[in-house]
C-alpha cells in the first residue's frame, strides 16, 4: 500500500479549498437556522438552499439512489459532504444509513447542527477527515456517492484506490465530477486554479481508464454538460435577483462571495471545455 500523505499536508489542502467563495461566510447557517421558524425536527427539504450546492439538488441525489439501488438499511458513505444535505436526504428519503465524510472542520460542525436539527443522528454520521486517510470510515460500505469533490483532489489515482477500499465488492460509486472535453484556455485554468480549487482534470477516455486501474468496473459515463451549464446560468440568475432579501437576512459580503463564486462558474462552463459528469460504476471482485 503506498504511503498517505502526511496530516501538514492534508491540512494545507484544507485551507486552501476554503479559499473558495463557495465556502467562505458559514455564518450564514446559523443565520438560517434562527430565521427559520420551521418546527424541530424539521424535515431536511427545508434547508435545501443552504444545504445542497451541488447541481440539480435533491434530484441529483434521487437519481444517484436509483443508480445504486439504495434503499432502507443499506450503508453509504458520503466523501466530501459538506453541510450534509445529500447525506441527510438519502437517510431521510430512501432510508439508509450514511457516513458523511467532510475535510474541512467548519463545514462538518455546521453539518452536525444541521443533522441534529432534523432528528436525523440516529441515521448520519458525521466524520471529519480526509478520504485519502485509509483509518477514516473503513468501510464496508454497499456505496460510496460524492457530489463536485473528487475535481479537488489531484491525486486521482490515489483517490480512486481509497474508495475502492471502502466498498464490498460488487458495492457501487456514484460522483458527479468535472472532466476535460477540451483542452481549456489560460483563463479558464487561472480561473479553475485560483477560485475552484481544481487544477487535474482528466479527458473522458482517461477518467474510465482510471477507474478501472483502480478496481472498479460497469463504468457508465453520463455528459451532464448542457445540462448543467443551463443550472449555473439559472442559479446565478436567480440569486441576483434575491439580492435585496438575501443581504438583508445576511450581510453584503456573503452575497457578494456567493454570487461570485456563481458568476465564476457560469464564465466556466460558456466555454464549452470544461464538462460535468455523472459516473456510475462497480467495486470489482478482488482476488480469491
Amino acid at each position: 500500500m503506498d504511503p498517505d500523505p502526511p496530516s501538514e499536508a492534508r491540512s494545507t489542502a484544507s485551507a486552501a479549498i476554503k479559499r473558495m467563495k463557495l465556502y467562505q461566510h458559514l455564518e450564514r447557517v446559523e443565520r438560517a437556522l434562527n430565521a427559520s421558524d420551521a418546527r424541530t425536527p424539521c424535515p431536511p427539504e427545508t434547508f435545501e438552499a443552504l444545504d445542497q450546492l451541488h447541481y440539480e439538488g435533491r434530484d441529483a441525489v434521487d437519481h444517484a439512489a436509483g443508480e445504486l439501488g439504495l434503499g432502507p438499511g443499506r450503508c453509504v458513505l458520503d466523501v466530501g459532504s459538506g453541510l450534509g444535505g445529500p447525506a441527510r436526504w438519502l437517510a431521510h428519503r430512501h432510508g439508509c444509513r450514511v457516513a458523511a465524510l467532510e475535510l474541512q472542520p467548519e463545514l462538518d460542525r455546521a453539518a452536525r447542527t444541521l443533522t441534529a436539527r432534523c432528528g436525523l443522528d440516529e441515521s448520519v454520521t458525521h466524520l471529519c477527515g480526509d478520504v485519502l486517510d485509509p483509518a477514516k470510515a473503513p468501510g464496508p460500505f454497499d456505496a460510496l456517492v460524492s457530489w463536485l469533490v473528487f475535481l479537488h483532489i489531484p491525486d486521482r489515482p490515489r483517490l480512486l484506490t481509497r474508495c475502492r477500499e471502502r466498498l464490498r465488492d460488487g458495492g457501487g460509486l456514484y460522483v458527479e465530477d468535472f472532466y476535460l472535453r477540451a483542452p481549456l484556455t489560460d483563463d479558464e485554468r487561472r480561473l479553475l486554479h485560483d477560485e475552484v480549487f481544481c487544477s487535474h482534470l482528466v479527458d473522458r477516455e482517461r477518467y474510465v481508464e482510471e477507474l478501472g486501474e483502480a478496481g472498479f468496473e460497469d463504468v457508465e459515463f453520463e455528459d451532464r454538460t448542457a445540462t448543467w451549464q443551463e443550472f449555473v446560468i439559472d442559479r446565478q440568475q436567480r440569486f441576483d435577483r434575491q439580492r435585496e432579501a438575501y443581504v438583508a437576512e445576511h450581510d453584503r459580503p456573503t452575497f457578494d462571495a456567493l454570487n461570485g463564486f456563481y458568476r465564476t462558474m457560469r464564465t466556466l462552463f460558456a466555454g464549452d471545455r470544461l464538462g460535468g459528469v455523472r459516473v456510475v460504476a462497480r467495486a470489482a471482485a478482488g482476488p480469491t
